[in-house]
């Protein structure tokens, strides 16, 4: 049967949505960061003000804004000041290189991309810039032809703000294209609305809190996190980098209550630097950001910090879905329980449902569901079936209701006709003293149909280990899925995404076995 979460008790309207904290007390801070902070009062006026000189360039409700910008304050105000005028935000990944650019402006086409100075160069050689109505918007730097950001922000503002529908597209997101040139992700007020308010009830966001969202803000993960602590009226923090010194400097200036932060930066800060338990000791919820964090880390940090990383599963296309904050220690490894507003439901091949802990395809229903993919209408019917998305991931569900997270449809290893969850060997594999990440892919093999490679990374300053110990380890505990290839790696490779680029390993295994395709 489908699970469901608990009902959504509002829905977060983005264009008004710190009024919680304008309301409370105006001269408080909203946005923090270590090179400067903004009342809940500056940050209304900057965003109604650009919002308004953004209209009077000539854009219109519809329009699209792209960006390539690194966590900025300006850039949430940017995200938020596109929302007051009925303007779709286009977030695109900071590392996309020049092609990766030019395919996300020919595909959505909007009327003006606004750059960071760092990547003026780069953005220079985008065919797609000339084709740009307004041009660029630059900030940090002069860029010859191009509007200032800075300027925008600090003159007159005069006229009056539209009225925007739920259904009005908001953002655009583009997937990590990690099987294809990206897709747009269109969502609208409504469903981005839904996605945040879920985000900010699940995990119980007040005025008391302070959020330290430690991912990319022109992501969904990091994104919602920054609105969510935002509409509840929460201090938010803004991490311009993920360096140690950054984190370090915001844990000890703001003791925040809330954390998400990506497990490479969060590895970093663990490793030396000087942290110390006191650090930690406002926290009352730490999540990992992005992909599943090793156990090596896992327990380093709880050795560390005293706090428990929680997980949390989602995608672009329909937010946060599930979340283990609160699971005790035998619900370590689950991501946990369905968040406020989604349904579950697990089903084999044929789309019947299946019994509690058999493996099953993993869809879901949620008001936080996008509108679709820009201007994809084949992809977007391929992906719902009668209004559930098919998430293409496998699942297991206890009797407790957790969700147990057993691999991604397309990655799931077939060795003599069985199945083998990536998860499960991934999980063995860093259970290794030695190992600090690990990675299990299938390559093709004619005898098998497919053998399990396994890439690792080691601990530093760990003891030499062979790579036949490892398997030996895996075998011990695992059997047959045990890899039956193992390689050491200085690190494991990351998609511009800033996740464990599957694909990437899985071509270096089959060049080296010889194997006619990937998978």
């Amino acid at each position: 049967m489908s699970v469901t979460g608990s009902p959504l008790a509002a829905h977060a309207d983005l264009t008004n949505l710190f009024s919680r904290g304008l309301s409370a007390d105006p001269k408080a801070v909203a946005l923090y960061a270590l090179d400067g902070a903004l009342t809940w009062q500056e940050l209304d006026t900057a965003c109604t003000r650009l919002a308004i000189r953004y209209l009077s360039l000539g854009l219109n409700p519809g329009d699209r804004i792209a960006s390539i910008m690194p966590n900025r304050a300006v850039l949430v105000i940017h995200y938020l000041a596109c929302m007051r005028a009925g303007l779709v935000a286009m977030p695109l990944n900071y590392r996309y290189t020049a092609a990766d650019i030019d395919h996300a402006l020919r595909l959505a086409a909007p009327a003006a991309l606004l750059v960071h100075g760092e990547r003026a160069k780069d953005v220079a050689a985008v065919p797609g810039i000339g084709r740009l109505p307004l041009g660029l918007i630059s900030y940090a730097g002069e860029v010859d032809g191009a509007l200032a950001l800075e300027d925008l922000m600090d003159g007159e503002a005069a006229g009056a703000l539209p009225t925007i529908e739920a259904d009005a597209p908001a953002f655009i997101f583009f997937t990590s294209g990690t099987t294809g040139k990206p897709k747009g992700v269109t969502h609208s007020h409504a469903s981005m609305g839904s996605m945040v308010a879920s985000n900010a009830q699940g995990l119980e966001l007040g005025p008391g809190d302070v959020v330290l969202p430690a991912s990319w803000i022109s992501h969904t993960a990091g994104l919602r996190l920054t609105f969510a602590g935002l509409w509840a009226g929460a201090r938010t923090n803004v991490v311009r980098q993920f360096s140690p010194d950054e984190l370090l400097g915001l844990l000890r200036q703001t003791k925040p209550t809330v954390a998400q932060i990506l497990p490479a930066p969060l590895a970093a800060l663990v490793t030396g630097h000087g942290a110390v338990r006191e650090d930690f000791g406002s926290l009352r919820t730490m999540m990992a950001g992005g992909d599943k964090p090793s156990q090596t880390l896992v327990d380093a940090f709880g050795a560390l910090a005293g706090v428990p990383i929680g997980a949390f599963y989602g995608m672009t296309e329909m937010g946060t879905s599930h979340s283990n904050t609160h699971g005790g220690v035998e619900k370590v490894g689950s991501i946990g329980l369905n968040n406020p507003g989604y349904v579950s439901a697990l089903r084999d091949e044929a789309g019947v449902e299946v019994p509690i802990g058999v493996d099953g395809r993993h869809w879901v229903k949620s008001p936080t569901m996008m509108t679709g993919y820009w201007e994809d209408p084949g992809a977007t019917a391929a992906a719902f079936r009668d209004g559930w998305l098919d998430t293409g991931d496998l699942m297991r569900r206890d009797e407790d209701g957790y969700f147990w997270f057993r691999g991604r449809r397309k990655q799931i290893i077939v060795h003599d006709g069985s199945n083998i969850s990536p998860a499960e060997v991934e999980d063995v594999l860093t259970a290794h003293a030695a190992v600090a990440a690990a990675v299990a892919v299938g390559v093709r093999d004619e005898m098998h149909g497919e053998d399990v490679w396994g890439f690792v990374s080691l601990v530093e300053g760990a003891k030499p280990v062979r790579p036949g110990d490892i398997i030996d380890f895996a075998r011990k505990q695992i059997g047959y899925k045990a890899p039956d290839v193992v390689r050491v790696v200085n690190a494991l490779p990351l998609t511009m995404g800033g996740k464990l680029d599957r694909m990437a390993l899985k071509r270096m295994a089959a060049k080296e076995s010889g194997a006619a395709q990937v998978l």
